[in-house]
């Protein structure tokens, strides 16, 4: 670890920015903010704008779009408030900058020193890889909301989102390969519940982007049955065509599927925290294990909060912030069951 000590720092600084990023992206799509810059540029728009008159042109570029033409035109909506929103869009932006910075010069810095091993090389170009194909999938995903319709397509945020989850879990298991270089015999047992229960919350941070995007979380705001006291609400088959499309775009079908799979996420990670009592685990297997059941009951009642009040934004951002932390356990669970 010693040796690989200004690497595993370089990576786990990336892991901060990529959740400042995902925290400050929360903010964004709580507050409306997304579709505040109509346009990207790689240099051009590093700052926001300096006069009073760059503010104007900016603004009168955002009223030629749907968002303000078919909502913000009705809400009084001012330069004062477009200011608001640019600035969370724009710190966003910023920040996925600063993270490509961060993570390009000091790749070539310790190429040039012979830091890396091979192996770690082909790891860090596939980051390198996950980090362009995340901010394209960002302008991606802000492009669908400047055309006809006032919001973004909930398929490719749930898509931004997800790829940001992954990135992050990569770069972590990335470090973690160098904080822990000795292998181990592996638990093939709880490692396959353990990927299991990883696959599923991947699900399920990929269904929480879809109740994100279809605003879903505004609807049968009860708990633990749906609205009128019924598990599944009559809605879920009223809103769509078929059933895939009532669970993949339909508000009640989506909400009902990312609060079933609540239910299969703990319960695949109960099951590995009893299964592991059977085996003779080491600190940090054990350690990981009990944050993971801590944060999935955390998450879990977060979730319940956040729908009965509505998702307030404080609570929706609480809610994504302690998913990032569940992530990071699943992650790091893995790994100690694997390597």
């Amino acid at each position: 670890m010693k040796t690989n000590k200004s690497v595993i720092i370089w990576l786990l600084s990336g892991c901060v920015l990529i959740f400042i990023m995902v925290v400050v992206g929360g903010i964004t799509r709580l507050t409306n903010s997304g579709l505040s810059m109509t346009d990207w540029h790689l240099i051009t728009d590093t700052l926001p704008p300096l006069t009073e008159a760059k503010w104007q042109e900016a603004f009168n570029q955002y009223k030629q779009f749907p968002e303000y033409k078919l909502i913000n035109v009705h809400n009084d909506f001012t330069l004062s408030d477009y200011k608001f929103i640019y600035f969370w869009e724009w710190f966003h932006r910023f920040i996925g900058r600063a993270i490509g910075m961060v993570f390009i010069i000091p790749f070539i810095y310790f190429l040039i020193r012979k830091k890396l091993d091979n192996s770690t090389i082909k790891k860090c170009v596939i980051l390198l890889g996950l980090g362009g194909l995340q901010g394209f999938f960002g302008w991606f995903m802000v492009k669908s909301g400047l055309i006809d319709n006032p919001d973004v397509s909930h398929f490719r945020l749930a898509l931004h989102l997800t790829t940001a989850f992954i990135t992050f879990a990569y770069t972590f298991w990335v470090a973690l390969d160098l904080i822990y270089p000795i292998k181990r015999n592996v638990e093939k047992s709880l490692r396959t519940i353990a990927r299991y229960a990883l696959f599923f919350l991947l699900l399920q941070i990929i269904y929480g982007g879809f109740v994100a995007g279809l605003n879903a979380g505004l609807i049968h705001n009860h708990w633990p049955l749906m609205s009128d006291g019924q598990f599944i609400h009559d809605s879920v088959f009223l809103e769509q065509d078929s059933l895939l499309l009532s669970f993949t775009e339909g508000k009640s079908g989506v909400q009902f599927v990312h609060r079933t799979l609540a239910y299969v996420v703990v319960a695949f990670i109960l099951f590995l925290y009893f299964k592991s009592k059977s085996f003779n685990l080491d600190y940090n297997q054990k350690k990981g294990i009990q944050t993971l059941v801590f944060l999935v009951f955390v998450q879990f009642a977060l979730g319940v909060f956040t729908l009965l009040y509505g998702v307030p934004l404080w609570l929706g951002l609480i809610h994504q912030i302690n998913a990032f932390f569940l992530l990071s356990a699943m992650t790091y669970s893995l790994h100690r069951l694997s390597k």
